[in-house]
Order: structure tokens, then sequence, then C-alpha cells
């Protein structure tokens, strides 16, 4: 290791980690470098050697180059939003806070979408006509947000991408810059304040929350189960799905059966659950009711809860955001979302500082 006089202008290790759920000492051991080292690389206030950048590369599955860029790079170029899992590959462009980035594209709950272009033997190599400047990046693991990127294409103009990720994932790629907007849903009605709280611990201050719906999560079962009861599922042997720790769900089970160990199995989102459960892999689990029944499962409710999609209030001007306010706004998509099972729309357009 050397230090550093200059500082890298990029460094993705620690959002890298934190997307894995590792801590910096389950990184050193995979990298075969010290936790100090791993601390020190995160901060820029090392960097790192040949070897342990091709060492963090290898388990992160991507390139240096992807992980690390030095100063005087042109900001106009586009980079990855965060390193493909293999190469060639499909992938997304959009322009989020004066950075045009590309994101190796997915499976969204719309299927697959178009792509913008691929990469290959190190370059870009567009193959749309979609315009970075007219595309809106959202985290969320709302089930339903295919029928919001549908009202919003309609309505404005603008594309919608949608990221599968939980609350958690979705607050920390906004702070990172990565998406325009990320959906949370802590707040109970019990605790309505927890979405304001979750994103004033993880982001600080300078953002708003936008109302989409008020929606159940509970317990989703097989048909042929003789469980009855919320309280029954808990009493019984049975074999649970969980997600991962940082996501609303999770939060969700683990006030449900408090003091016992996690789940060995984990679901990456709401309709992963109920597949779970689905195919056998799985008794019981909890997921939003929408996944549930998509999926011919019985649902317990165990609790209602304030769905929102956080921006910082410095893009409130960004005609991509505005756009998005008014059509969660709007009469037309309030009626469509509050037809479908689980959700509620009664304060559905509102907003108000995070705190």
């Amino acid at each position: 290791m050397i230090m550093a006089n200059t500082k890298l202008a990029r460094n993705l290790v620690k959002s890298l980690r934190e997307r894995r759920g590792w801590s910096q000492a389950e990184l050193a051991r995979q990298a075969g470098i010290s936790r100090a080292a791993v601390s020190a690389i995160e901060m820029n206030r090392l960097v790192p050697s040949v070897a342990a950048g091709l060492a963090l590369a290898q388990v992160f599955g991507c390139s240096v180059e992807a992980i690390f860029q030095l100063p005087g790079a042109d900001p106009t170029e586009a980079q990855w939003a965060w390193p493909p899992t293999q190469v060639p590959c499909r992938y997304w462009q959009a322009r989020v806070r004066s950075r045009t980035l590309c994101f190796p594209a997915e499976v969204t709950t719309t299927g697959v979408g178009v792509h913008d272009g691929v990469f290959r033997g190190n370059n870009f190599l567009p193959s749309g006509d979609a315009d970075p400047e007219t595309t809106l990046v959202i985290a969320s693991c709302d089930p339903a947000v295919g029928l919001l990127a549908s009202a919003y294409a309609h309505a404005s103009g603008f594309r919608m991408l949608t990221l599968q990720r939980s609350s958690r994932q979705a607050l920390l790629l906004l702070g990172e810059g990565l998406v325009h907007a990320a959906g949370i849903h802590y707040a109970t009605a019990n605790e309505p304040s927890d979405n304001g709280r979750a994103v004033r611990d993880t982001l600080g201050p300078g953002y708003r929350l936008l109302r989409v719906a008020r929606w159940q999560e509970g317990l989703s079962l097989a048909p042929a189960s003789l469980v009855a009861t919320v309280g029954a599922a808990l009493r019984a042997r049975l074999r649970w799905v969980g997600r991962e720790p940082g996501s609303a769900a999770r939060a969700c089970l683990d006030e449900l059966r408090p003091n016992r160990p996690p789940p060995r199995r984990l679901a990456r989102d709401h309709r992963g659950v109920a597949e779970a459960v689905r195919c056998g892999w799985a008794d019981v689990g909890v997921c939003h009711r929408l996944a549930a029944e998509e999926a011919g499962l019985r649902f317990f409710d165990v609790r209602d809860e304030h769905f929102d999609l956080c921006y910082p209030a410095s893009s409130a001007g960004d005609p991509r955001l505005a756009a998005l306010v008014r059509v969660v706004r709007s009469a037309s998509y309030r009626r469509l979302l509050g037809e479908i099972p689980g959700y509620a729309t009664g304060q559905t357009g509102e907003v108000q500082d995070a705190g």
C-alpha cells in the first residue's frame, strides 16, 4: 500500500461492500488485506497498491477501473453507476446530478426493458435513441412501480427506469447520487415518522418525501397451509423466508420474531418472498399483499405502512422530478393504484420535508 498525496476522483469500495452486506473485516478477509487498509481506502486516505486493487476487483467481480478513477477524468463522459457483473453487457443511460451514468441492464417489474447500448471491448456502444436528460431513475421495492412508470411515460414524455431495491439499498443509492429518488416504507400507523427518521439517519437533512400510498404488509402462506392466524404461524415450526438486513420487510419480520435467529433463506424483493412460498422452498414469509395475491397465496395482514419516494430538495426543480410529483398527484394514477390489492391512496401526492 502507498499513501496518496492526491485523492482518487472516484472510489466505489464502500458502496460495493455495503450492497453486498459485508463488514470491512469480511471484505478484508476475502481480499487478503487488513481491515485498517479497507477503512483507509474507503475514506480516500489511501491509494491501494496494484496487488490490492486487483484483489478488490476480483472480490467484487469487476475491473479495477470500474472501482477507482484518477483525478482529471472528463466528468461529461459516461461512467458506470456500479460495475457490471459480466462483459459484454447491456446498459441504460441517465443524467443524475450532472453526471451521465450507465446502469447495467437488469430485469424490472415490467420484464426485460429496451437497452440503450452494449458495453463490449471496454467501449460503450449505443444502440438506442433514449436521452439521458429525459430519463428518471427510481430505486424501489414497490410491486406496482410498473404502473407508475407507465403513467409517467404517458403523461410526461419522460422515461422512468425502475430498479428493484430494498428501502435501505435505495437510500444508499440516493445518497451516492446514483438515482433520482428512493422508495422507502419504514413508517407505520404506530410510528408515522419513521420514513423521515430513516432519511435523516442515513442521508442527513435536505430531502423531501412524496407519499405514494399506504400499503399492507403481512404473512404469505401456501393455500394448503393449516395455519389460521399470525399467532399460529409464529408458534408453528415453519420454514421462513426473509429479506436482507436493512429492508423494511426484515424490520417487520424481526418485530414479529424478536430474539430469534434470522431465516436462512433470503429473497431479494416482495415477489421473491412470495415465489419462495409458492414453489415450496419456504412455508411463510413477510411481503406485500399484492405479491402474495399475484402468487395465489393466503395473506394475513400484519401492519399498514406508508410508502414514500424520497428525493433531494435541491432537485425539486428538475423537470423529471416535477413531472413525477404531478403524475403521483393525478386523479387517473390515484384511481388505478387504489384499485390494486393492498394499496390505499388517501394521502397520495402529499409532499413533506424529511426533517
